[in-house]
């Protein structure tokens, strides 16, 4: 058996938000890898360690979780008035698999401060001091987001004391905003409402008819009342992961909602989406201990939200759901704006199984329809490590 070395690939390991993910320069690719296809995908699988059968992804960078099985691609930006292009796999732990039908809103944390340091942002436009704005286009959903990114001593600045339920330890605030954040999917026609409706009946086998609020938002999301499917609102992961009815029941949820956005043209497609549409609960305040032992008081929070994220409960909440949630409640009518209270809002405190975030979103009524300008909301972001991600040759 004739055995090929090693191949070192220049990479940064990030946590943004609650998320944490293999970041490369597109430049810093191995030729076959620089354009979309399998060789790109076998590598980044290889990279975090998937496919695997046993679902712990040892032997990879992964780490056996949505939130951890995650791959980011910047360039620079040839489009106007952009710095960098920015473009995220999602890695499937189990499956022979990289999801690029949406973005990770967490890691969108991680842009701005990996491109700065990467030497992708015109120089210019960082000051030594400050706040660096850096303007990404978002390239899975082709929208634009801006990272607010402190700057101290000429370096991006990491430390801080801003806290965020779901990650242990505090660091700098990086404030993003989702300009237009309104999804424009294949077969959903760019709108923010697919269906044409704030509230529809879905009707779904062997679970029922189900009031959902389907939106095109940050990322696709079908959101429903946690007490139609049995849930308070209050439950942490170990109440749902191990359960493999609720799981499956989850999943028939997310692909009859598909279907009915239009995000798929038959039910079997699912199967090759599995980062998009999420599926999340929704209910009024209520108090609860987060996974943490924290405790979280009805009047902490304006509503509480539960989302699924690649067939689990997601440990705290994704950052482009979180979109979608304050989006949702910025719009009179929606089962997340009646569970906040009703009435117009320009932005949410909601509880999660982490804690609690806050997220604001500016929306308007245009000629009968609904559009939202941005979403705004603060996360941090952090390097754990820098140097070179080394993979087989001959894997991609």
């Amino acid at each position: 058996m004739s055995a090929k070395p090693q191949i070192r690939i220049p990479a940064t390991y990030l946590r943004g938000g609650t998320s944490k993910g293999v970041f490369f320069r597109l430049q810093d690719l191995p030729e076959s890898a620089q354009a979309p296809g399998a060789a790109r995908d076998a590598l980044l699988q290889r990279v975090i360690g998937s496919p695997d059968p046993y679902g712990k992804q040892i032997d990879g960078m992964g780490g056996a979780t949505s939130s951890t099985s995650k791959t980011v691609i910047v360039s620079k930006s040839s489009r106007p008035d952009h710095d960098v292009d920015y473009l995220f796999g999602q890695v499937a732990i189990d499956k022979a698999f990289v999801d690029w039908s949406g973005n990770c809103g967490n890691l969108s944390a991680a842009v701005g401060p990996f491109a700065i340091a990467g030497g992708l942002v015109d120089p210019a436009r960082v000051p030594h001091d400050g706040m660096a704005t850096v303007r990404i286009w978002q390239a899975n959903i082709g929208k634009t987001i801006i990272a607010h990114v402190p700057m101290t001593n000429g370096e991006v600045q990491e430390t801080g004391d801003f806290e965020l339920d779901g990650v242990t330890f505090p660091a700098a605030e990086v404030q993003l905003e989702f300009l237009d954040p309104a999804a424009e999917e294949e077969g959903a026609g760019g709108a923010m409402f697919p269906t044409g409706h704030l509230v529809d009946d879905l009707e779904v086998p062997g679970v029922g008819t189900l009031k959902a609020t389907m939106i095109n938002a940050g990322i696709p999301t079908i959101f429903v009342e946690a007490s139609a499917i049995g849930y308070t609102g209050t439950e942490l992961q170990e109440a749902i992961n191990g359960d493999a009815k609720a799981l499956a029941m989850f999943e028939t949820i997310r692909a009859h909602g598909a279907l009915r956005m239009g995000l798929i043209k038959s039910l079997d497609e699912i199967a090759t989406r599995q980062h998009t549409p999420k599926v999340a609960f929704v209910a009024k305040p209520a108090d609860y201990v987060a996974s943490s032992g924290k405790p979280v008081a009805a009047g902490d929070v304006d509503l509480l939200v539960r989302a699924m994220s690649m067939g689990k409960l997601h440990h705290a909440m994704m950052g482009t759901a979180a979109v979608a949630i304050g989006t949702a409640a910025a719009i009179p009518g929606t089962l997340v704006n009646l569970a906040a209270g009703g009435g117009e809002r320009q932005a949410v405190r909601f509880g999660h199984p982490s804690g609690t975030l806050r997220v604001g979103a500016e929306a308007q009524l245009v000629d009968g329809a609904w559009s939202v300008t941005k979403a705004i909301m603060s996360r941090s972001a952090r390097v754990l490590m820098e140097g070179w991600v080394r993979v087989p040759g001959g894997s991609f």
